[in-house]
């Protein structure tokens, strides 16, 4: 890169450069700073900008936009500016550690970052600094990527915003997250400071967790893209709630970013076994590229009957729809209602069938004492008696059961990520929120199939709405070449205000 050509470029980065030399970054950065994760890669591969000069840009907009928003609550910035350097140095002798090679990246704080404090949220953890990298993270930095610093989540990544009518990513040691489109809204959860800040352009991806919608709410009420993988897929090994015991195949990590690109290069490089989470099996990767999207089988749902469903998302879903007939798919409108309520009351009695003893036991591993009120409230609830816990069990094999006979005749399924935008963070009391058929996104934790999020429309008040993209299990590449395609249609991912 010539030498005028790259002042331009950090002339336009405005954040960066504005670190460099010690001003305050302008309130506006330029759409410089909001390149994909497969973009950037290539800029810093080409040498046009600087595995340096990335991670301070990022370094720069985060400072500028995490005060209003409160989604990293960890910095490791010295490190990181450290290990840029080391970057650079390898890329001048034509070496690569791969293909994320200097680029910044922010991590879910349920995720175990070695040297770097990681709370997953809880009190006993307050500083907790693990010695080893979870897995998933292991394998970004041995990718190239470069740890930034960790993203909020509730406690536990289990307990919402962690105090009764507080709905946003919150909890009792850092505090609650805001939205970047609006910041009286919530950011989804439990991975939502990851989702906001990926949105505003902190960082270009991040690595969430999703146990009921924790990856896809948060890609939703953000605007950005996001998949939760198929059950089996990617290890567990170094979350604060990691793998085996009875939700075992809830629980999924999976990337966040602003392009669906970015999830088709990032998915792979920590999909695998590790042999220490004995769910993950060596299923191959098959190329999204290689879909062929106008031969699909198609489903979609603008509703499900149960939740409350603004027009705005029914329409978006009925568009999407729309999107893929004109492009050759086989389109149809199908919901086997009575079958999706019985997995979702399962469901809705298994969450709560040991009582919580589970998060108790997390607790007391961690010496948590002060434990958030929303967590409190559901561990004074009574396990269920052994014999009804295991007929749960069974019933729930049994629909998954049902559920691969009907999904068998169609390759993808399009239906909303939730019945309304990003609502208000003051939402105030609401029992009957988690009900069964309430969610658009637990029942396909409780399937295992994969499931994306790409957004693809905007509410009356300016905020994303997402459309969910679930596919048959394993088929990664059906989901993420139909998310990428109705990227391209609806334009995706669009700059927040903040």
């Amino acid at each position: 890169m010539s030498t005028h050509s790259r002042r331009d470029f950090l002339g336009h980065l405005g954040g960066g450069a504005a670190l460099l030399l010690h001003r305050p970054a302008p309130a506006a950065p330029p759409d410089d700073l909001f390149v994909s994760t497969v973009r950037l890669a290539q800029q810093i591969r080409e040498k046009k900008i600087s595995a340096t000069e990335a991670v301070r840009a990022s370094i720069a907009r985060i400072e500028a936009v995490n005060p209003k928003l409160n989604a990293v609550v960890q910095t490791c910035f010295e490190r990181a500016l450290r290990e840029a350097q080391e970057a650079d140095a390898l890329l001048a002798q034509g070496r690569s550690k791969g293909p994320l090679h200097g680029v910044p990246m922010t991590i879910k704080d349920s995720i175990d970052t070695a040297g770097v404090i990681t709370t997953g949220g809880t009190v006993g953890r307050m500083n907790y600094v693990p010695n080893k990298d979870a897995t998933v993270v292991a394998r970004l930095r041995a990718a190239g990527a470069i740890l930034l610093g960790k993203t909020n989540t509730p406690e536990f990544t289990l307990a919402g915003g962690g105090i009764p009518g507080v709905n946003s990513t919150a909890n009792i040691i850092y505090g609650i997250s805001h939205n970047p489109y609006d910041l009286t809204r919530t950011t989804s959860g439990s991975s939502g400071g990851a989702g906001a800040i990926v949105a505003a352009g902190g960082v270009p991806f991040d690595i969430g967790s999703d146990w009921g919608g924790s990856i896809r709410g948060p890609a939703h009420a953000n605007g950005i893209a996001g998949i939760k993988p198929t059950s089996g897929r990617v290890p567990r090994t170094g979350h604060i709630v990691d793998y085996g015991g009875i939700y075992d195949s809830w629980q999924q990590l999976g990337p966040l970013a602003r392009r669906v690109e970015d999830l088709i290069l990032i998915l792979p490089l920590i999909s695998g076994p590790d042999f220490r989470d004995a769910a993950i099996v060596p299923v191959p990767w098959a190329d999204p590229a290689q879909v062929q999207v106008s031969k699909l089988r198609v489903a979609f749902y603008p509703e499900n009957g149960v939740a409350e469903t603004s027009t705005e998302t029914k329409e978006t879903v009925r568009r999407a729809a729309r999107h893929l007939e004109e492009a050759g798919c086989r389109v149809r409108e199908d919901l086997p209602k009575s079958l999706f309520m019985e997995m979702e009351e399962v469901r809705s009695r298994l969450t709560r069938a040991d009582g919580w003893t589970f998060v108790k036991r997390v607790a007391e591993k961690w010496g948590t004492r002060a434990t958030s009120p929303v967590l409190l409230e559901r561990m004074k609830m009574e396990p269920l008696p052994t014999a009804e816990f295991t007929e749960l069990l069974e019933r729930q094999d049994e629909a998954r059961t049902k559920l691969l006979q009907w999904v068998k005749d169609y390759d993808v399924v399009l239906c909303p990520v939730a019945g309304k935008p990003a609502e208000p963070i003051n939402l105030g009391d609401d029992p009957v929120r988690r009900g069964p058929g309430r969610s658009y996104t637990g029942l396909y934790n409780s399937t295992g199939w994969p499931a994306a999020v790409v957004r693809a429309g905007t509410s009356p008040e300016g905020l994303p709405i997402g459309i969910q993209v679930v596919g048959q299990p394993w088929r990664e590449d059906v989901v993420l070449a139909v998310s990428q395609y109705l990227e391209s249609k609806t334009g995706g991912w669009q700059r927040p205000p903040v």
